[in-house]
């Protein structure tokens, strides 16, 4: 059983002023940026870089994000390479739990737990300090958008070959159209702030 006097507490959100500003959704909404034939031709980049500037706004999400854990405590929140690591931080430190990330291969300077995973055009694999999350803990995993779900789900089995048991992965933004959620809803549960 992992130590849990490190697991975050939230304290309960002011209803009036968000109510009064709409939803964290259509926040999340109003910041994306579509950026078409990037990274390659075809694919339209939904960029957060505008929400995560957005001092209040990017709070509001992450007290969203940890509202909705509330009653789901965690030791430790993983962020994937790279945006996952700005939400993952602020989550962490906002719950006051750790940080650890899940970097493409190479990056990291100790031993790590490593896996490879299927990309649309090829094999990527990424890596966990295998010292990191212990075994037992309860883990929030964090990224900005969950499009096909390969890179999620590489992160949930670093996750259970350390030992750590995935509560949740949270994400602003969901491609509902890639079916990213039914590649990992047996594992674990996800929840989106904004689907589109």
């Amino acid at each position: 059983m992992a130590d849990t006097s490190a697991r975050h507490t939230v304290p309960s959100a002011t209803g009036s002023q968000a109510e009064a500003d709409g939803t964290v959704a259509d926040l999340i909404a109003s910041r994306v940026v579509d950026v078409p034939d990037f990274p390659r031709p075809g694919v339209i980049f939904k960029d957060l870089t505008p929400l995560f500037a957005d001092g209040p706004g990017f709070r509001r999400v992450i007290d969203a994000i940890g509202e909705h854990y509330a009653d789901n405590p965690f030791d430790q929140v993983v962020g994937i390479e790279a945006r996952g690591f700005v939400i993952a931080a602020a989550v962490a430190y906002a719950t006051g739990v750790g940080v650890v990330p899940v970097r493409k291969a190479g990056k990291l300077p100790r031993a790590a737990y490593s896996v490879s995973y299927a990309l649309e055009y090829g094999e990527a694999v990424l890596e966990l300090t295998s010292d990191a999350i212990r075994p037992g803990d309860r883990v929030l995993v964090v990224d900005d958008v969950l499009a096909t779900g390969g890179t999620a789900e590489a992160t949930l089995r670093l996750i259970e070959q350390a030992g750590g048991r995935a509560v949740g992965l949270a994400v602003i933004l969901e491609l509902a159209f890639l079916n990213g959620r039914d590649r990992l809803v047996s594992t674990c549960p996800v929840h989106a702030l904004l689907t589109v």
